[in-house]
């Protein structure tokens, strides 16, 4: 990475500068990410495990979100738990250019994927003697092809001109992570032309597809009114459960990144909210509120013990 910067390392200010909050964050932040990790892993190993629920464009969907909220997870909790533990909470210029890479190509993945889990969605409930018919497993393949290509295009014109702006100092990020807008604070430029574009490819896209995605749900909910009571039951308890992760992840998003980049008190505990507790939420969202997906868990578990017993 080729940059005219004079800056090797950046200094995060983390969370809090008390070292007992520390130690109680330090405690509760890693049972959170172990829980994420774990309840998402769990419902993607049923999922995997479960041919039924596999063969099931929803399932299979939902499998994907799980298997990027353990890696979207991963990209900022480790580092900020670990650095918790000490005084001096430094990344190198590189690290810090990774970490924004990977952490908006996941986020990014996982917007265009809550798109497409709101179309399969529709076309259950608005066309559903054609659904097996349209939904097939070529598409679905397509489509998270769609979502990993969107991802990768919004990290890489994110990292090209961020990577290529000046740091000469100072080099303190008020921040547990590297993002846009703290860095772009730090440049030894002028950003107001980079800040438009950031707004442009961050905010403009999360208000686009979080408006494209009310519009859909609000297409699905008109036309449950041809629907008999049960059937409006179930398909408001699967809607339901999508709509509560797409406000959880996009509004966060947008409060983000749809202004412009003036600092606020409350950003880190946004940030926080929508990187580390949001891939906590979700599984707890589709697993309780899902009944096939808990009879799965349930013969799964059961499978294990007997093959335990066995031994």
């Amino acid at each position: 990475m080729k940059n005219q910067s004079y800056v090797t390392e950046f200094v995060l200010l983390g969370l809090s500068q008390n070292p007992d909050v520390q130690k109680i964050m330090f405690v509760i932040f890693l049972v959170v990410y172990i829980a994420t990790v774990g309840g998402n892993l769990l419902i993607l190993v049923t999922i995997l495990s479960s041919p039924a629920l596999l063969g099931c464009p929803m399932y299979f969907f939902l499998a994907f979100l799980s298997f990027l909220d353990v890696f979207f997870s991963s990209v900022t909790a480790p580092k900020m738990i670990v650095d918790l533990l000490y005084e001096n909470k430094t990344i190198s210029f590189e690290g810090c250019m990774t970490q924004l890479f990977v952490s908006h190509f996941f986020g990014a993945t996982e917007l265009i994927l809550l798109t497409v889990m709101a179309y399969d969605r529709y076309v259950a409930i608005c066309k559903p003697l054609h659904y097996s018919s349209i939904m097939t497993s070529r598409l679905c393949g397509i489509l998270i092809g769609v979502a990993w290509t969107g991802g990768l295009l919004h990290s890489t014109i994110q990292i090209a001109f961020t990577s290529q702006l000046p740091f000469c100092g100072p080099n303190i990020i008020d921040h547990f992570m590297c993002d846009l807008f703290p860095l772009l604070k730090l440049a030894c430029t002028d950003t107001y032309v980079f800040s438009l574009l950031m707004v442009a490819n961050s905010g403009f896209i999360c208000i686009l597809i979080f408006s494209m995605l009310l519009v859909s749900y609000g297409v699905i909910l008109f036309s449950l009114r041809s629907h008999s009571s049960e059937g409006q039951r179930k398909a408001l308890s699967t809607c339901g459960a999508h709509i509560a992760v797409v406000f959880m992840l996009f509004v966060p998003c947008i409060f983000e990144y749809a202004r412009p980049p003036s600092a606020f008190y409350f950003d880190k505990m946004v940030e926080l909210f929508y990187t580390s507790l949001t891939p906590l939420l979700n599984p707890l969202i589709y697993t309780f509120r899902n009944k096939e997906v808990k009879n799965a868990m349930t013969r799964l578990w059961k499978k294990l013990m007997v093959q335990s017993d066995k031994k």
